[in-house]
């Protein structure tokens, strides 16, 4: 073999020596940003199969049977431990948050599963409060949200931020922005529909020749437009809406503002019907009519079916009410959270979808209200237990639930069986 060979020789064979030596010390001792990495897909790895092995349980628990909306969500959830649920709803100035609302879903919690909890948190209007309770209760390690938007676009990054901290978000009665993983609400265009159905038969004939005003929502709220476009859908060409009105926050005292204005713009005897949106802004709609001494009160519409809505419409002084059933839609809302926070499909539950301008195919339950009027109060609210007579016809209302025959001229109640 030549010189220059022999050296080429050894000199590869100190270069592959080398490399073999390179690599033996990278695998002794490894660079901090490899260990780092390395550290990160072992725990990735662990939470994998931890996640797997509580998908498999579950499904094993279950026996393969879907949760269906006001059955059991899953007869084994006791071993996967309690769960911790926090509820954030809007305000308590309209009547059924705190009284149905709440109080619904807490019982359904505690029918599915004893041993969970759900934390609840009113944002009192304001949405930088939401969106610090929604901090505070990531931060207190809940596992899954039901949130009532105040705002439901001031509290995407909130939502965003519960996706990240793996929470679970169900959106319940207003679709809130960002990733939200399913929604129950009632169809507003329905409602809508409902009010704006109602208001055109209490005009009569004619309605072509009658003006009303629309009393609509707040602008922060996407059921307000939902309401809105369903009335129009049945009114428009069929009626002059002659002033439409964004209430602020859905407030009776601002829907009382809009409504003098209106009555000093077009004259007291100048409006023959108001859509209001709900019974808060029908009462405060109600009282600028009273205070401008209109006499007939013209129809006035309403939602919610509040016990005051209720009262009124005996009274002669609003029209309708939209009756949205609170019990199956809070029920569902507890379901979707405990189905999703054991980590399960809504499949079984929802049956359509909805997009937000961030997330395409929510699962979703819409479910389906009712038009209440003086003649069927007896077969809606008081049938479904929503309210006894006693609650309804209390002394200044003798009168009114005797000629609507919620009582006899003894007095005495005819509560629906």
């Amino acid at each position: 073999m030549s010189r220059s060979r022999t050296r080429w020789a050894a000199s590869r064979s100190r270069t592959r020596s080398a490399m073999i030596h390179a690599r033996t010390r990278s695998r002794a001792h490894p660079p901090t940003r490899s260990r780092t990495r390395s550290r990160t897909r072992d725990r990735l790895r662990a939470a994998v199969a931890v996640a797997v092995g509580l998908v498999l349980a579950v499904s094993l628990a279950a026996c393969g049977k879907a949760a269906q909306v006001g059955a059991t969500v899953g007869a084994a959830g006791t071993h996967h431990g309690p769960l911790r649920i926090g509820l954030l709803l809007p305000e308590n100035e309209i009547v059924r948050f705190e009284r149905f609302d709440a109080p619904l879903i807490q019982q359904r919690v505690r029918q599915l599963c004893s041993s969970c909890t759900v934390s609840y948190s009113s944002a009192q209007h304001d949405p930088v409060s939401q969106r610090s309770q929604i901090d505070a209760m990531i931060t207190n390690g809940v596992d899954v949200l039901i949130l009532d938007a105040v705002d439901t676009k001031a509290v995407r990054h909130s939502v965003i931020q519960a996706r990240r901290a793996g929470v679970p978000v169900v959106a319940y009665d207003r679709l809130a922005e960002g990733p939200i993983s399913g929604y129950v609400s009632f169809d507003g265009g329905r409602v809508g529909k409902l009010q704006g159905e109602a208001l055109l038969r209490a005009l009569g004939p004619h309605p072509a020749n009658r003006q009303i005003v629309m009393m609509n929502g707040s602008s922060t709220d996407p059921n307000a437009g939902w309401f809105e476009r369903g009335a129009r859908s049945v009114l428009q060409g069929k009626v002059k809406i002659a002033k439409s009105y964004e209430t602020v926050g859905w407030r009776p005292e601002n829907a009382n503002r809009n409504m003098s204005a209106a009555i000093a713009a077009l004259g007291p005897y100048g409006i023959h019907g108001v859509l209001a949106a709900n019974d808060g802004l029908a009462s405060g709609v109600i009282t600028a009519i009273k205070a401008a001494r209109i006499h007939p009160i013209p129809p006035v519409t309403g939602q919610d079916a509040e016990v005051a809505g209720i009262q009124r419409i005996l009274a002669g002084e609003q029209y309708m009410t939209v009756y949205k059933p609170f019990k199956p839609e809070a029920y569902t809302a507890a379901e979707m959270a405990i189905a999703l926070g054991r980590g399960r499909s809504l499949n079984g539950i929802a049956t359509q979808r909805v997009n937000n301008s961030t997330t395409r195919g929510i699962p979703a339950v819409l479910l389906e209200p009712l038009a209440v009027t003086v003649h069927n109060i007896k077969s809606t609210v008081i049938k479904d237990g929503l309210y006894r007579v006693d609650q309804i016809c209390t002394k200044k209302y003798v009168d009114d639930c005797r000629r609507a025959g919620l009582i006899d001229s003894n007095g005495s109640s005819h509560d629906a069986k």
